[in-house]
């Protein structure tokens, strides 16, 4: 492409892989949406759009959601996605798939070995291959470890290690991002009742669930990790502790107002 093209929907779908439908959706939610319009009205993507549907596909093989992809891509300056990080943990995430792969291969040779010799499959054969098909599973650290216990910190470290590459994506910009969006709102003098700071909240729960399993115990550790040090935390040296309660107490009100 040269620096003036440009694609109409129907081409990008089929460059991309995409349905034209789907395109349709991105521009509707506001994830990608076209910078251009030709002359009657059609969808017209420039190169910088393109940059932006790599990101989107890059970060969805990465297991992030639609919503979390674009409060990634979408936040602040200075907080948002770095290219050479996306790229790196794009290439890792493809490399460990090809890595998977080439392990269920094999386990999968070794069974199929054993079928044609009209043997019974031994049971570390079939675990082998079961696991294959299953897969495998520095400040906000220390300030965890002041309300949390090792096994707990070991059963957050296992469900963080399973999210592979995504982790970074979701601690380290959309949560931090979630925060500094509900307390836009909170200065603005939003009341918490309000269907925005409701959504916040309730998305900030569902990353808690995603971490913690549910479990309630390590989920108040975690609060308790935030109101006691929201620096360490959030990886933002202007946040201030009381400043965190008032906002906790914000989110708070959300979450228990009558749907």
């Amino acid at each position: 492409m040269t620096a003036s093209s440009s694609w109409t929907v129907g081409p990008l779908a089929e460059a991309s892989g995409l349905t034209v439908r789907t395109l349709h959706h991105w521009d509707d939610v506001g994830l990608l949406r076209p910078s251009r319009r030709t002359a009657g009205g059609h969808r017209e993507y420039t190169e910088d759009d393109l940059v932006r549907l790599y990101q989107v596909l890059a970060l969805r093989s990465l297991g992030l959601s639609l919503e979390t992809i674009a409060v990634c891509l979408d936040a602040g300056a200075g907080a948002g996605i770095d290219p050479n990080r996306l790229v790196r943990d794009h290439l890792a995430g493809v490399e460990a798939s090809i890595a998977a792969l080439d392990t269920l291969r094999q386990r999968l040779l070794r069974l199929s070995g054993e079928l044609a010799a009209d043997q019974e499959p031994t049971a570390a054969t079939l675990l082998d291959a079961l696991r294959a098909i299953g897969g495998t599973g520095p400040e906000s650290e220390h300030a965890l470890r002041r309300h949390l216990d090792a096994g707990q910190i070991q059963a957050l470290g296992t469900r963080a290690a399973a999210l592979g590459p995504a982790v970074h994506y979701l601690l380290e910009i959309e949560w931090p991002e979630l925060y500094r969006r509900a307390d836009r709102l909170r200065t603005a003098g939003t009341p918490p009742t309000d269907q925005k700071v409701r959504r916040l909240a309730a998305r900030m729960d569902e990353l808690s669930a995603l971490f913690t399993g549910g479990d309630s115990g390590i989920a108040a550790g975690v609060r308790a990790a935030w109101q006691d040090d929201p620096a360490a935390m959030s990886g933002e040296s202007s946040a201030v502790a009381g400043e965190w309660r008032e906002l906790a107490d914000y989110l708070d009100l959300a979450r228990d107002s009558p749907a």
